[in-house]
């Protein structure tokens, strides 16, 4: 492929944009909490699960894109092919997937409002909720206005990590050592499991092929597109992702008043200055915002396919949103901990990962669905190994916590 032509080539910055939305997904308020967590808690240690989970990402969103181009979306292959009991009982499921995400960027949200405006949590919650506002203007006019806003947001929380990681100076060494040799421990299961959760988001795998269902000229052609922008989008994503917990490795490790996205942000005044604290803030607002803009898409493409009845977009922003408020002002007023939430939430988005993931990959593999793109073996090969790694992950998660509750 001669990037340089491609570069050049107008068609190409035509079709871009879609990569970005889902790209969000993977530096989401959820991430946030996996990252810190697991920087603040075992340093370097789980790198190498950003990483993994990072390349696993890539293979998985360049399956549901392709099945996009393919003129078809996952949400919408299911319900064609599946009993109609089964397609909405598998409905009520995915939509499970998307309030678990949503909850932790609507609590992205809450506490970004508060850290940065002072914001009392319960009042975030109800401003939170008009988020919906944001999102009929983006997407009154053009859906291309939407993919502009997307690159402001990838943008501040991308230059927002590259100032953190500039002066909280981590260690490049242990960095590089910890990236490539794989550890894993009782003790850190629940935050890699939470960390994969967090990367291979299930919503994220349905709406990357309604994204690009949308786009015009469902061929082939856009298929190099379409692997350059998921590979660019998704390796752009791992580096915030690696660089939230990288920067919390170096700035929180050892510290155990850093028990909380709150005193993350606290402590970094102290350490690196106010700026740093408000840099972190924004990048979270940021990131909660775009990331909720991301979900509420992914709801509104399972629904459109998987259901007979269709909701304004706004107002299925709104049931979304008021749904999710209701766990998440039980947990502020009884005081449960954000990152807490954040942490749990990305560990059930692991377990349900298997929802779409296993439907994609075995319906990418059928010519009759994908024409001239169906899977090649090698490709089906991969996916399915990284499937099973995904499983065995979750599977010693469940068995860990099984055998804790059993002993006395």
């Amino acid at each position: 492929m001669d990037f340089l032509k491609l570069l050049k080539d107008r068609h190409f910055w035509a079709f871009l944009g879609s990569g970005l939305i889902v790209s969000v997904a993977y530096m989401d308020p959820g991430n946030w909490g996996t990252s810190i967590s697991g920087g603040a808690n075992f340093k370097y240690e789980l790198l190498w699960v950003v990483w993994m989970a990072s390349g696993m990402a890539m293979l998985f969103q360049y399956l549901s894109g392709k099945m996009g181009l393919a003129g078809v979306s996952l949400a919408e292959v299911i319900k064609k092919r599946w009993k109609k009991e089964h397609a909405f009982i598998y409905w009520i499921l995915a939509e499970i997937a998307v309030l678990a995400t949503d909850l932790a960027e609507f609590l992205g949200i809450v506490v970004a409002l508060n850290l940065l405006f002072g914001i009392p949590m319960l009042l975030g919650t109800i401003i939170a909720i008009l988020d919906v506002v944001l999102i009929l203007i983006l997407t009154q006019k053009s859906f291309r206005a939407l993919e502009y806003a997307f690159v402001i947001f990838v943008g501040i929380i991308g230059i927002s990590y590259v100032y953190e990681l500039a002066i909280t100076q981590p260690q490049w060494e242990e960095i590089a050592i910890n990236s490539i040799t794989p550890s894993l421990r009782e003790e850190t299961i629940a935050i890699a499991v939470g960390i994969i959760g967090a990367t291979v988001m299930p919503h994220a795998l349905f709406v990357h092929s309604w994204l690009l269902k949308r786009k015009k000229n469902h061929t082939k052609a856009l298929l190099k597109y379409h692997l350059v922008e998921d590979v660019a989008s998704l390796f752009l994503a791992g580096l915030i992702n690696a660089a939230i917990l990288i920067m919390a490795a170096a700035a929180f490790y050892g510290k155990a008043e850093v028990a909380s996205i709150e005193g993350a942000y606290k402590t970094l005044t102290p350490l690196y200055g106010s700026v740093a604290s408000l840099v972190f803030g924004i990048a979270l607002l940021s990131a909660g915002i775009s990331s909720s803009i991301t979900g509420m898409l992914a709801g509104q493409s399972i629904m459109e396919a998987l259901t007979d009845f269709q909701l304004p977009l706004w107002l299925r922003r709104i049931i979304t949103r008021v749904i999710n408020a209701i766990p998440l002002l039980i947990a502020i007023i009884i005081g449960l901990e954000p990152l807490d939430v954040l942490v749990y939430s990305q560990i059930l988005l692991s377990l349900l990962i298997p929802l779409p993931l296993l439907p994609l990959i075995y319906y990418t593999t059928k010519k009759e669905i994908m024409g001239e793109l169906v899977n090649r073996k090698i490709t089906t090969a991969i996916a399915t190994f990284f499937a099973i790694i995904i499983l065995i992950f979750n599977t010693y998660l469940l068995y860990s916590e099984f055998t804790a509750l059993l002993q006395p």
